[in-house]
């Protein structure tokens, strides 16, 4: 037990002390940023509100203006569900489609300038429109990835685009800021641990870990 203890605290610390990512190396031609599922449901109202992803709002909201600054595709992904949802059984009745919980955040809305994607699973990749958009740019090889869940949503997300470009023999980067990235805490699922563990994995997956990107200006 103890050597886990040892073990998580030396992932913990590589994961969350990770460097600046420099303007220079990103590729504004190539590159679109990503916005899984910053809706009221699992912000503000709902069984899967969660007030810690407030704090990455305005970060995110920030990036839209450098991407849109600078001629850059953003997509939104919203959880969006029926009322038969089977994913109700695992995480509760949210995001029911046509209600103020499957509503993007009036912040990131007041931004605008983004494709809208509803999303019914908790894998976006998997979204026949998003797939659609894959084919309809193909100059899009790099994704700036962003929002909640990042053990759930964000992690799928990243794992699976990175086997979707593996599978086509196409390079992809994909970045991810992480004070642009929060999960929630309620019962057994703890944050802290959830939260290490999504990014080891997903930087295990070939992804690129940083900080932040607050060095992008306008």
């Amino acid at each position: 037990m103890e050597k886990a203890k040892q073990v998580f605290q030396g992932i913990y610390g590589m994961m969350w002390e990770k460097p600046k990512i420099k303007r220079s190396s990103i590729k504004t031609e190539n590159t679109a940023l990503i916005i899984i599922d910053m809706v009221n449901g699992f912000v503000r109202e709902g069984a899967m509100k969660n007030e810690l992803a407030e704090d990455i709002i305005e970060p995110i909201t920030k990036l839209m203006e450098f991407c849109k600054a600078n001629d850059m595709p953003i997509v939104a992904f919203a959880d969006c569900h029926e009322e038969t949802s089977p994913e109700f059984e695992r995480y509760g009745r949210h995001c029911v489609k046509g209600t103020s919980e499957a509503e993007i955040v009036d912040e990131i809305k007041a931004v605008g300038g983004y494709k809208l994607i509803n999303k019914n699973c908790t894998n976006a990749v998997l979204e026949e429109e998003f797939q659609q958009w894959l084919k309809d740019n193909p100059q899009i090889t790099d994704f700036i990835v962003t929002g909640v869940c990042t053990d759930i949503c964000v992690m799928q997300f990243c794992l699976t685009l990175r086997a979707w470009f593996d599978k086509n023999g196409q390079k992809c980067r994909i970045i991810l800021p992480l004070n642009m990235v929060e999960t929630y805490e309620f019962r057994g699922h703890q944050i802290t641990l959830v939260n290490t563990m999504a990014v080891y994995f997903i930087e295990e997956s070939g992804a690129e870990i940083c900080s932040n990107l607050d060095s992008l200006k306008l």
